[in-house]
């Protein structure tokens, strides 16, 4: 049976190369880096090596590079120490964000008495910056906005810079989920204007369990994790070695062939939308994720022109056939729930019919999509 991955935005896969360094790292360099000894030593240099690595891609200062186990470890740290130590009474965030931001608001709204703003979205699920404006200059309290750069599910593309001078002009916060962004577009986090962003290893063919919080210098944040000193005294915990020097090993390839991988997975996401669009002339693509320009070029989030029987058994059928896919966010996946995202931007009508995200990387080709198409094709015909 062919086997066709396409759900690299729930996680991709691994690098040959990132798999390499991480064996040579488990077996040659296993000392605590907290040790003082030469196995500690080498092992320390190499997290440091990574952590200028990072910072030098992304136009900041090494000190500001804190690793975690990953994007919702950051998320969580950043609002939480925002809200305890900044004091943060007002948060603002959208109601399609990742459930790693959307849940640890509606906790910090509970568990400190703050106050939790939805900025307005337009019908693609964009959000909507003069009402931003507008909540930033509702009162005098200290606020923190959250919004992601490039959504998960429907992969719309904010503003950042925009939404980072909006912040700035109001004396607020600005965090950023970029676990769909970082390691797929270029950075620099002078521009961005954001005092936070968070990323994930796996995202970007590196492993699973590791990822950095962007914490920009002097903005005040204590520790979440207490107990050694690692990390600067911010997280505490043993290290991961071989998934950090992993995630360095994916990071300097992702941006090294970025333009070239950027542009290959692009020509993919054109491809797939004109096969499509062909074979089943009523389908529909959600949020911007059908716009080659406002959207990002990894994903695309299709609804289909099927009945809602034939919508119960879409995934089972592709998974059948070998094709890899989601319904949502791969977070919901073996949930009834359905996407709270497509909710907040389509009708009732259209919500009956089945949505499916599909996600790109470089290890796709042409004749996978076409083969994704023709089951489709058949699934719908019958």
């Amino acid at each position: 049976m062919k086997k066709v991955y396409l759900d690299s935005a729930a996680t991709t896969q691994v690098r040959p190369e990132v798999i390499s360094k991480m064996q040579d790292a488990l077996a040659n360099c296993y000392g605590n880096p907290s040790s003082s000894h030469g196995f500690g030593r080498t092992a320390k240099t190499a997290i440091e090596k990574t952590r200028k690595t990072i910072a030098k891609y992304l136009n900041a200062h090494p000190a500001e590079i804190i690793f975690t186990s990953g994007g919702t470890e950051a998320d969580n740290m950043i609002l939480r120490c925002s809200v305890r130590d900044l004091g943060v009474k007002t948060l603002i965030t959208s109601k399609i964000e990742h459930h790693a931001v959307l849940h640890t608001a509606e906790a910090l709204a509970q568990e400190y008495g703050i106050e939790l703003l939805f900025v307005d979205l337009d019908g693609s699920g964009n959000p909507d910056l003069a009402h931003l404006e507008s909540l930033l200059k509702r009162d005098g309290s200290k606020k923190l906005v959250s919004l992601m750069h490039v959504n998960n599910e429907i992969g719309n593309i904010i503003d950042i810079e925009a939404v980072g001078k909006l912040c700035l002009e109001n004396d607020a916060l600005f965090h950023s989920d970029t676990v769909q962004s970082i390691g797929h577009f270029p950075w620099d986090v002078q521009k961005s204007k954001a005092h936070f962003l968070t990323a994930a290893a796996h995202k970007f063919h590196g492993p699973k369990g590791v990822g950095f919080a962007y914490i920009k210098r002097n903005v005040g944040l204590k520790p979440l994790i207490f107990g050694g000193s690692q990390e600067r005294g911010f997280r505490a915990g043993t290290e991961p070695f071989h998934n950090i020097v992993g995630l360095e090993e994916a990071f300097k390839a992702a941006y090294d062939h970025l333009d070239e991988e950027m542009n290959y997975v692009m020509e993919l996401k054109r491809y797939f939308i004109e096969k499509i669009s062909k074979a089943i002339p009523d389908v529909a693509f959600n949020g911007l994720s059908g716009d080659m320009e406002g959207g990002t070029y990894t994903l695309v989030n299709v609804r289909l022109p099927f009945d809602s029987q034939k919508a119960l058994m879409l995934l089972f059928h592709l998974d059948l056939k070998g094709i890899a896919c989601s319904k949502g966010s791969a977070c919901q996946s073996g949930s009834d729930i359905g996407s709270h995202v497509l909710e907040e931007i389509l009708s009732p009508d259209d919500m009956e019919k089945p949505s499916l995200r599909f996600s790109f990387s470089k290890y796709n080709t042409k004749e996978e999509l076409d083969y994704v198409v023709e089951v489709l094709q058949e699934f719908g015909s019958n």
